[in-house]
């Protein structure tokens, strides 16, 4: 009786498709998050999360793929930045938020002002009990494409977010793994619109490398901390949605916000070492 209660979620097709999307965004979401913690661009990730929403809805007003607008008004939010802060004396994350903020708000108008079919909630909040075929296959496209990506040049990436005068020194090009990193961080955001939205997809792209950079002082055991964090959270997260009729980003989030609080712990008060005798 226990077993048939504790294996029910599984017996659903919409809470099949939740669980496979949730394992195929972990593990590009989770390799993408080290390399934003290191480079210290959380605030970064928010700004182009919060700036495709205005993309979507004029996509959708044209007949384009919601997908195409979403990754082109994050681009231009991303380059915007960019322009901005190397031809003022404005700060980075004064820039971010003025843009991000102001994408966001010609999002909003713009969806009040046309007669859209989308659901704005979905949008911002994700429908990752919604999830149809279409929605896996583009995914795992995605997926597959940045954690390859990522894998591949992960050395020149790392260089790069820890020392960038080094990474020219050393005769790569820095401008090249700048719109790089910053092409997987919008395609990344694209990729979770129906996992956890606009909203919440910040905390799926940080929060993993956040606990594993807790846990431990090397890059690639990070790498791999971080996989297995996302994984398990966002499985859980969905899992537990189902039992608690709530809905899965944000119960995701809160997962992967509980293990980062046991990680903090974890590290500010850590077990006493063992003396032998």
């Amino acid at each position: 009786m226990i077993d048939s209660i504790l294996l029910l979620p599984f017996q659903f097709g919409f809470m099949q498709k939740a669980f496979l999307l949730a394992a195929i965004l972990a593990v590009p979401a989770a390799l993408l998050s080290c390399f934003l913690v290191i480079k210290g661009w959380a605030l970064m990730g928010d700004a182009i999360s919060h700036a495709v929403l205005p993309g979507i809805v004029i996509a959708y007003g044209f007949g384009l793929p919601l997908i195409l607008g979403a990754f082109a008004a994050g681009m231009f939010c991303a380059v915007a930045t960019g322009y901005i802060t190397e031809h003022s004396r404005v700060k980075p994350d004064t820039v971010m938020g003025v843009v991000f903020a102001g994408m966001f708000g010609l999002g909003i108008t713009l969806y009040v002002a046309m007669d859209t079919a989308i659901h704005l909630d979905h949008v911002l909040f994700g429908n990752l009990l919604g999830v149809d075929d279409d929605m896996l296959i583009m995914a795992l496209g995605l997926a597959a494409a940045i954690s390859l990506g990522l894998l591949m040049k992960w050395k020149d990436v790392l260089l790069y977010c820890f020392d960038e005068v080094q990474a020219r020194t050393a005769g790569l090009s820095v401008r090249a793994l700048h719109y790089g990193l910053l092409t997987a961080l919008t395609l990344m955001i694209v990729a979770t619109l129906s996992a956890t939205g606009l909203i919440l997809a910040i905390g799926l792209m940080i929060a993993p490398g956040a606990i594993a950079f807790l846990l431990t002082r090397r890059f690639s055991t990070m790498l791999i901390l971080a996989v297995g964090v996302a994984v398990f959270a966002m499985t859980l997260g969905v899992y537990a949605s189902f039992f608690l009729d709530s809905a899965p980003a944000p119960t995701i989030i809160m997962v992967f916000t509980i293990l980062f609080i046991a990680a903090f712990l974890w590290r500010l008060y850590p077990r006493p070492s063992k003396t032998s005798v």
